[in-house]
């Protein structure tokens, strides 16, 4: 009897160690769940802190923001005492936002690195510096050159008796959805290049489904556009369409799938 007590106190501790132990061998040399959920709250703190930096940056040349911004409408009003001040705090956050988008990116890619060989390392490594510059070829194109179009084209409906009163609030509104999209939508070609590169498209495959292609981009361009009309719908899609062509040329005669 004194045997086998003093077994149990031997084996006890190894049993309440086990778990410890069996979680370490089952680790293997990669994080656990609460230091990959540190490390994400530490991404995510760098991502705000670069954000608020960028905001702080651009409230500081918000006059001059805001002075480019109004070139395609001229001369805007607000309605409510507040009105402008939030407006400004607003166009700052999204300046902000624009400012941290390299970090934000960054750390995004930092967090998937350990997971990562050193080929996709490679890739992402490209492909992260590309989409960043996809992006702000994106919203270029749109603020230079549709949004100015656009705007011309809603005024044009003024007249002697029409008078077009923009508020300052619904005009940044208007061309935050207006310009966004752009940039995501400029992401089509380095997206389609991925999947013709990983094997999950051809260009048999898009040659098959570019007429539904073409269809719904003018869904999608009824769907994020801030007014219904045709004009606005048709800036939006006939780029998606382009890009779509050129992703089409990349993994056909590049890629050669």
């Amino acid at each position: 009897m004194a045997e086998e007590q003093k077994y149990e106190e031997i084996e006890a501790p190894k049993q309440i160690g086990a778990p410890a132990d069996a979680e370490v061998v089952l680790d293997d040399g990669s994080m656990s769940l609460i230091a990959h959920l540190t490390e994400l709250r530490s991404r995510l703190i760098k991502c705000l802190v670069a954000t608020a930096l960028g905001s702080c940056v651009g409230y500081f040349f918000i006059q001059d923001i805001m002075h480019y911004l109004t070139l395609p409408a001229g001369k805007l009003y607000y309605m409510q005492p507040a009105e402008a001040f939030f407006t400004y705090l607003k166009v700052a956050c999204v300046a902000g936002f624009l400012l941290a988008l390299p970090i934000i990116f960054w750390q995004v890619w930092r967090f998937f690195l350990p997971a990562l060989t050193s080929r996709e390392r490679m890739v992402l490594g490209i492909v992260v510096p590309a989409s960043v510059v996809l992006f702000f070829c994106g919203l270029a194109f749109s603020f230079f050159l549709v949004l100015p179009a656009g705007i011309k084209f809603f005024l044009g409906f003024g007249n002697a008796e029409l008078e077009a009163l923009l508020s300052v609030n619904k005009y940044f509104d208007f061309v935050i959805m207006f310009v966004l999209p752009f940039g995501f939508i400029f992401e089509l070609p380095l997206v389609m290049t991925i999947m013709g590169k990983m094997g999950l498209i051809t260009s048999a495959f898009l040659k098959k489904y570019q007429r539904i292609i073409i269809f719904l981009s003018f869904v999608v361009g009824a769907l994020i556009t801030p007014t219904p009309d045709v004009f606005t719908q048709s800036m939006i899609a006939l780029p998606i369409i382009v890009l779509y062509e050129v992703g089409y040329f990349i993994v056909r005669y590049i890629l050669r799938r």
